[in-house]
């Protein structure tokens, strides 16, 4: 089975693949490096003892889509994680944001409808919950108004989704993860965000490794047991196995619907001062960190029921939040050794 999985030189794209060859699957990768390196392949090889094939093309690019797929035309499964994700970034350029996310993905499908039948996963996100009523969050829970211009990105790939399986032979699966964090356990591959980092955990290991002053612990007066907002830090491996075990779902016909949805964490939420004191305790360091006001937009908590991924996608996340760390701390010591 070919698949192609964009964004495939990425953070969570690169695990997925050396999973996807560790199944035995042979892989293509999209990735334009706007945010992701060319050396990631390396890595995957290392681990994998496999090359997977790489084409640079920017997805934006209409013509360079079908070219891709005339050349590729034995691709039946698609794995979509090439995607803009800063919540920042997409508030100060909405219009970034929607032709990144969006006419991308207009783009795949509009390939793969031509096809008998395709398989299409698409990274999406709890972002679609927005500050849920219940907690943990089920696939149940209404999709609340998006609270970013990315977080709408996610509800209308969704979207766009659901209306072009109903009229064509693409079955989908949306997975909506909530917060992947760590590394390889080989070391060869990892999280490697350009500039500063958006996300608390390589914030974290930066300061760790000296490359920031401090860290920025935003509220410490959350309705919360330590007052600190709450998250479900999934392991990126994990994560990554999850989207093997989709595809493969759909390639066996397992799928009860046209579309699947699940969520995909631990099932446990852990506040930004357990974070830190993870760290602390894996790396046997004291982390500098300074309480600030709250951020814009931050929900107070969110963290996923997994029983639907447990028992119908036959999925279950098996890394602690410690390994988690660990993996983290030690990708970040060799990436600036």
């Amino acid at each position: 089975m070919k698949v192609l999985v964009t964004g495939g030189l990425g953070f969570i794209g690169s695990h997925t693949v050396v999973e996807l060859q560790n199944e035995g699957f042979e892989v293509v990768i999209i990735d334009n490096l706007s945010n992701s390196s060319e050396d990631v392949l390396k890595g995957i090889t290392n681990i994998t003892g496999k090359t997977p094939l790489f084409e640079k093309l920017d997805l934006r690019e209409k013509a360079s889509v079908q070219d891709f797929f005339k050349k590729h035309s034995d691709v039946t499964g698609v794995i979509h994680f090439a995607a803009s994700k800063a919540v920042g970034e997409s508030v100060e350029n909405p219009l970034l944001y929607y032709e990144n996310n969006i006419s991308t993905l207009v783009y795949l499908l509009q390939e793969l409808q031509q096809k008998p039948e395709a398989s299409f996963i698409f990274s999406s996100s709890c972002t679609v919950y927005g500050q849920a009523e219940k907690m943990p969050i089920t696939e149940d829970a209404p999709v609340q108004e998006a609270m970013s211009p990315y977080g709408n990105t996610k509800q209308i790939g969704e979207e766009i989704i659901t209306d072009t399986t109903k009229v064509t032979n693409i079955n989908a699966i949306l997975l909506r993860y909530f917060n992947p964090v760590g590394a390889h356990s080989s070391n060869e591959i990892g999280e490697l965000p350009l500039g500063v980092p958006q996300n608390l955990v390589p914030f974290i290991t930066q300061t760790g490794v000296g490359l920031r002053k401090e860290l920025s612990v935003f509220g410490d007066d959350y309705p919360t047991p330590d007052g600190t907002a709450v998250r479900d830090y999934i392991h990126v491996v994990d994560l990554a196995k999850a989207h093997v075990i989709a595809l493969q779902r759909l390639f066996n016909k397992k799928n009860l619907q046209k579309v699947e949805t699940f969520n995909l964490g631990t099932g446990k939420g852990s506040s930004v001062l357990e974070v830190i004191n993870s760290f602390e305790k894996v790396s046997d360091k004291k982390l500098p960190y300074k309480i600030m006001p709250r951020r814009e937009g931050d929900i107070t908590e969110a963290y996923a029921n997994t029983d639907k991924a447990n028992n119908v996608l036959g999925w279950k996340a098996e890394l602690s939040l410690d390994e988690a760390m660990a993996s983290a701390w030690k990708w970040e010591q060799k990436v600036r050794s």
